[in-house]
């Protein structure tokens, strides 16, 4: 990589010599006069942004958001990062992270399967009291959407953040119009820690140009995460501007609209490793003229056909493919209050059209706890509850994580969810008819 390396004979400290421009601030942190952890922090940092090229480093001003939330045992390294900084007296921002990977109060769970949990997550209390140590929002502060009004981690357009949770990510690029590269955990901490990022990639200008141009040519509004889906996997990694949505969605970026980029981005990053997307006439650059295409950008038309093959070609990977689904999972990333209100009314009218006052098979619907919190405020929530549905704060990939778990025949609307379980993917409508017990 280039990397000049000197070893200083006195204390055997190793100091790197950065191919970046720093601060003299920057400088004296890398140089160890504000101490050791702050040292290596910086060195991290430094390294990353010099692998990618970075001519500096930008200030950071808005909070972390950290996406790992779960205490693994095997994550050592990571524990043992936070109790160096927690013995430093270093704190942070007040940051929000992931959701937390167990609910057993809204999540039945077999006991075999409860001692599988307590293995996988068996450090969970204790990194929780680690995050609290150096920072955490608050204890309701666990969710994959820490975007969402009532959370409160919103950035602002334009300004550089330190995340590495995929769909916040390419939320907050996209729909927020912020500027923050796909990194990767404890990156984003120690991010968070120095309140520098590495400028390049999604930082800059030029990594902000769109490389595909993406004509949405179908009859009707494409269900968000296969949009994101097919597009995903055509593009991959590269940044796609969008036309044609406005003919559904018209050029208000509303609540509604923020909830179907949330999904569709989802998709976009974890069905491809998109982070960043332009909807012509809706997203906050595009809409302002700031969202620039290449010259040599290639174009891919979306069809009703597109749509179509992309829900055919996806893989069952359940034990038996047959199998009668016995398990669904609704809101992943995290569903907003707009979204329960929603699901709500939906689930009363698919439960009088087939005759019935409770669902058919166990439904867990995720949002954060905060919007949990202000959904029990609704005249909703009642409604909700009656038919049979269970709300709770988990992430559900964490849930399909346990081999025990994962053995069940899962449906879920989330592509997310899908590619990175042995979840079955449904659209909406036939969720719907599913979990109420239409055939």
């Amino acid at each position: 990589m280039g990397f000049n390396i000197k070893k200083l004979k006195a204390g055997g400290i190793i100091l790197y010599t950065p191919k970046m421009k720093l601060t003299p601030e920057e400088s004296a942190i890398l140089k160890g006069e504000k101490g050791e952890v702050l040292q290596k922090a910086m060195e991290s940092i430094v390294r990353y942004g010099d692998i990618y090229g970075a001519e500096c480093l930008a200030d950071i001003n808005a909070p972390t958001h950290l996406v790992t939330s779960f205490g693994i045992p095997m994550l050592k390294p990571v524990f043992s990062i936070m109790d160096k900084l927690i013995n430093a007296g270093i704190k942070i921002l007040p940051f929000t992270v992931n959701p937390r990977p167990i609910d057993y109060q809204n999540i039945k769970c077999s006991l075999l399967e409860k001692l599988v949990f307590k293995i996988m997550y068996g450090k969970q209390s204790d990194y929780e009291a680690q995050l609290k140590s150096i920072g955490l929002k608050d204890d309701n502060a666990f969710t994959c959407a820490c975007y969402f009004d009532e959370v409160g981690n919103i950035p602002k357009y334009g300004e550089p953040l330190t995340w590495a949770e995929s769909s916040a990510v390419i939320y907050a690029n996209s729909v927020l119009g912020a500027r923050c590269n796909r990194n990767s955990g404890v990156i984003e901490l120690l991010g968070g820690v120095l309140k520098k990022a590495p400028v390049f990639g999604f930082l800059t200008d030029e990594g902000r140009k769109a490389d595909y141009i993406i004509e949405v040519k179908t009859s009707t509004l494409p269900p968000a995460p296969v949009l994101g889906s097919c597009i995903g996997m055509k593009v991959m990694e590269k940044v796609p501007y969008i036309k044609g949505l406005d003919t559904f969605l018209g050029k208000d970026l509303n609540a509604t609209v923020k909830d179907y980029f949330k999904d569709m981005g989802a998709a976009l990053a974890s069905n491809g490793a998109v982070g960043l997307f332009h909807v012509e006439n809706l997203t906050p650059e595009a809409a302002k003229g700031a969202a620039k295409i290449r010259d040599n950008a290639e174009v891919f038309v979306v069809t009703d056909e597109t749509i179509s093959q992309t829900v055919k070609d996806y893989p069952v990977i359940w034990k038996n493919p047959n199998s009668k689904p016995k398990m669904c999972f609704i809101g992943c990333p995290h569903l907003s209050l707009s979204q329960l209100k929603e699901w709500t009314l939906k689930l009363e009218d698919s439960l009088k059209k087939n005759k019935r006052s409770k669902l058919a098979i166990r439904t867990i619907f995720s949002s954060s706890p905060d919007t949990i919190l202000l959904f029990k405020k609704t005249e909703e929530y009642s409604r909700f509850i009656k038919t049979g549905a269970k709300l709770t704060y988990i992430c559900a990939l964490m849930y399909m994580n346990n081999p025990l778990c994962r053995k069940k025949p899962v449906v879920t609307n989330s592509n997310k969810l899908r590619t990175y379980t042995t979840a079955k993917y449904y659209t909406d409508p036939d969720i719907l008819n599913i979990i109420t017990g239409g055939k």
